[in-house]
């Protein structure tokens, strides 16, 4: 187990869809906000101001580079020295940096997102890896309920991204990152034992 400062780094990765957020959302509740800082890898899209807005629709941002990467990286290492950062705001209908959210240094560390396993320095600050496994089918049910209420996709949009980058960048590059993992969790935060190991792990974390 990596023990950066008496920080641990722990990665929630999967698919989109997947349920890498109900894990999250399931560790905090159980722990205390108090005790976990949470960090998504959405919030470091690259800032697509700059584009006109017919253009950001047509871009790809299930790829690695979509990600400001470099940032995430120079944020994990802020926080491993116990100092905050100010994580990025984004805005999923405008494609855009918003604003800054502080984020203190705690114990615990939760780093999630689609490919935080796609990248060796990243991964290499992790303590324990996580892969959520679920199923293609709930997947994608799932992102369009969340893109068409939350975000204000058209269902039309939705499919065909799913089928032209979403499903595509799935199997080319988050799909390999689960031989990384050292937990696979199926079904996400449903999966009841899971959640309960993961949980007991971290408050055996939080003790020592």
């Amino acid at each position: 187990m990596k023990n950066m400062d008496n920080i641990h780094f722990i990665g929630v990765a999967g698919g989109s869809g997947s349920g890498k957020s109900t894990v999250a959302r399931k560790v905090l509740e159980a722990v205390g906000p108090e005790e976990v800082s949470y960090i998504q890898q959405d919030s470091y899209y690259k800032d697509l101001s700059h584009l006109p807005a017919d253009v950001r629709m047509q871009l790809n941002f299930d790829h690695p580079e979509a990600f400001d990467n470099q940032l995430l990286l120079e944020h994990l290492n802020t926080i491993r020295h116990r100092e905050s950062i100010e994580k990025p705001i984004y805005d999923f209908k405008s494609f855009t940096r918003v604003g800054f959210e502080r984020v203190e240094p705690r114990k615990v560390i939760l780093v999630e997102g689609i490919l935080v396993l796609g990248y060796q320095e990243i991964r290499d600050m992790l303590g324990i890896k996580i892969f959520v496994d679920t199923d293609s089918d709930l997947r994608i049910i799932r992102r369009i309920r969340r893109d068409v209420l939350e975000r204000g996709r058209s269902l039309e949009f939705v499919l065909n991204q799913y089928l032209e980058t979403v499903r595509p960048m799935h199997q080319q590059f988050i799909e390999p990152t689960k031989r990384f993992a050292d937990i696979i969790i199926p079904e996400g935060g449903n999966n009841l034992v899971a959640m309960d190991m993961l949980i007991t792990k971290i408050q055996a974390l939080l003790s020592s």
